[in-house]
């Protein structure tokens, strides 16, 4: 971990500055940079590369679970777990699709009011007919419910005109 700071570090500090602040030798750092990588990083490495592909090829909706499934089926071993370290390391996370949610029960048994306008907002005169509708608005607080009610007539205009 240290050396791979000063790796990252070196073009702003000097080597052997950050090798003395940090208690680590000179010759140590260099023997690191040297070293081939390890069996377990190249693994991981290859690992990366297959989740990245699996991720993109799904449009970014396949989590953990279902890449550690698809890379089973491919035959390579590796636990749900290890593949969501990974994906953190990776700094992937999968688009949650919003699930449909019902708000309206059209199939009951209790009786529907009948549709006394069919269309026909037109009236003679004031108070004669009136419509109302109910939309639902987010808020810090949650849903709101708004009412809106309207009469009607031939002389008065409907939600700014016909």
């Amino acid at each position: 971990m240290r050396y791979q700071f000063i790796e990252k570090q070196k073009k702003a500090w000097p080597i052997n500055l950050m090798c003395g602040v940090l208690g680590v030798s000179r010759s140590g750092y260099y023997d690191w940079l040297a070293r081939d990588l390890s069996q377990q990083d190249r693994s991981n490495q290859e690992l990366d590369r297959r989740i990245q592909a699996i991720f993109a090829e799904h449009q970014q909706r396949y989590g953990a679970p279902r890449i550690a499934k698809t890379l089973s089926q491919e035959g390579h071993m590796c636990s749900e777990n290890r593949i969501a370290r990974r994906m953190r390391v990776l700094h992937l996370r999968a688009i949650q699709a919003k699930k449909f949610k019902v708000t309206t029960d059209s199939h009951h048994s209790r009786p529907v009011a009948p549709d006394l306008l069919k269309q026909d907002f037109d009236a003679a005169t004031p108070n004669q007919k009136w419509t109302t509708d109910i939309t639902y608005v987010w808020t810090d607080e949650g849903w709101l419910c708004i009412w809106l009610w309207c009469w009607t007539c031939t002389h008065e205009p409907l939600w700014g005109g016909r």
